[in-house]
């Protein structure tokens, strides 16, 4: 068993204390009962009692564990908002600067992280109903190309490669972490000012090293010691981001001629021209 392994179920005590509880001794009769119908092929549970019997109010205490969650999300979520409002509408601004005028999106993270990145990029590129889609890639969603870099060069390159090799000024990428201090995001960050490329951050805690002066143009840090939390609430700021930098562009509606746009003519299907 591997340290990690180790450490799990403490890990998942300190989110889960009454699924970790001491259990209740079960009466003899119940442990015997359950060997004799064991080693008589019954449905007899030789193993003693189940989580039921060893907590009877596991479902009632689940439900408040998920409530107290949910509350903690949203309190969290209206925080970052409120105190980062001028930031973001800042930030959408130069957004709007930017993608008004040619420019391009990257965006990158690690693990989950990276999966942020992608609807982040979704969210600019094919957004929902009828807003102007935008030049948005995700730089952590090509499997070859990040182990190719990954195995020949190092992971520490595998997004500054990227940038060199796609950015230019004019441009602006986007980089999501929980902790600001993943060397491959500080080197992604690093190249696109190198280029003349506008750097926004979404970081966690106290920022980390992405909340150095000069580490990036525009920062989002979102205070919480929970990599759950900080990553919904990096989400909720992500997507009203867009919503402040699609209005910066003019209103959500694409306004472009319907044959530029790539859509069917019939308003009421979403679907792109050709695809299905």
């Amino acid at each position: 068993m591997t340290a990690a392994e180790r450490g799990a179920p403490a890990q998942l005590g300190a989110l889960y204390p009454f699924l970790y509880a001491a259990p209740a001794q079960p009466a003899a009769s119940s442990v015997d009962d359950g060997a004799e119908a064991a080693q008589a092929g019954g449905p007899g549970r030789a193993s003693g009692p189940d989580t039921g019997a060893r907590h009877p109010d596991l479902i009632a205490a689940l439900t408040a564990s998920t409530a107290a969650k949910l509350r903690d999300a949203a309190a969290l979520r209206a925080r970052v908002l409120t105190e980062q409002a001028a930031a973001l509408s800042a930030c959408a601004s130069d957004l709007a600067a930017v993608l008004g005028t040619g420019g391009r999106l990257f965006t990158f993270g690690n693990g989950g992280s990276a999966t942020d990145a992608v609807a982040c990029a979704e969210l600019f590129a094919a957004p929902p109903g009828r807003a102007r889609p935008l030049p948005a890639y995700a730089l952590s969603a090509d499997v070859a190309v990040l182990s190719a870099l990954a195995n020949d060069v190092g992971i520490e390159a595998v997004f500054a490669r990227q940038v060199a090799a796609h950015a230019r000024p004019g441009d602006v990428v986007i980089g999501f972490s929980t902790s600001g201090n993943s060397p491959n995001l500080l080197a992604g960050f690093a190249q696109a000012r190198a280029r003349g490329v506008v750097t926004v951050g979404f970081s966690g805690g106290a920022g980390g090293r992405l909340a150095e002066p000069g580490a990036a143009d525009h920062l989002f840090v979102v205070r919480s010691p929970s990599v759950h939390r900080i990553q919904e609430a990096q989400t909720t700021a992500c997507h009203v981001l867009w919503e402040l930098t699609v209005a910066g562009l003019g209103g959500g509606a694409d306004r472009r001629p319907r044959a530029a746009q790539g859509v069917y003519a019939d308003d009421r299907n979403d679907v792109p021209a050709g695809g299905g």
